[in-house]
């Protein structure tokens, strides 16, 4: 079974962050949030309080197939001002694992050189913070192991994609027919 860690910093974006989560476990992946404020809830931009599965001084991300990294401000500032973060996206890239960074949280792969010669989105007026990238103002852009969406309305096909490369078509495929995304996308 796939493993997803997803790193939550005060102000992430709440649709960024629980869409995914949503989606992966639906599917069966083992998805744990976690904690890089030290205390086990963390506010989001909105206000809304999630109760975070690990704290990130206890967690061990050697045995993850993907880090995430919801978007949202202050938290994505957040994110690329915590070493611990930082630290395992160097070793998950190392390693050829997958990372997925949505909305304004790009800009700390961009920030590392992760996405030095990658293709890369983002929220609009964040390209800026995509060193060495191709900017290309997709909805969801995957390049290698790297997997970038641009904002909150990309929520949806951007965890989508990540299942995709996870488990396969099929599997993402009926949990997007279950939640009925493919019928909004016809309308």
């Amino acid at each position: 079974m796939a493993k997803v860690y997803e790193f939550l910093a005060t102000g992430f974006e709440e649709v960024e962050a629980l869409i995914p989560l949503d989606i992966m476990r639906r599917a069966g992946v083992e998805f744990k949030t976690v904690s890089v404020t030290g205390s086990a809830v963390v506010e989001g931009a909105h206000g809304v309080k999630i109760e975070a599965d690990l704290l990130i001084e206890n967690a061990d991300f050697s045995d993850a197939d993907l880090l995430m990294l919801p978007g949202g401000l202050p938290g994505a500032t957040n994110l690329n001002e915590h070493e611990g973060v930082r630290k395992a996206l160097v070793e998950q890239n190392i390693r050829g694992k997958m990372i997925g960074a949505i909305c304004a949280a790009p800009m700390v792969l961009g920030s590392l050189g992760l996405l030095e010669g990658k293709r890369a989105t983002c929220y609009p007026g964040f390209e800026k913070y995509l060193d060495g990238a191709e900017y290309t103002n997709e909805l969801c852009t995957v390049d290698g192991n790297i997997t970038t969406g641009e904002g909150p309305a990309a929520a949806f096909p951007y965890a989508y994609t990540l299942l995709e490369a996870l488990t396969d078509r099929r599997t993402a495929d009926g949990i997007a027919d279950g939640m009925m995304y493919k019928h909004l996308m016809l309308k």
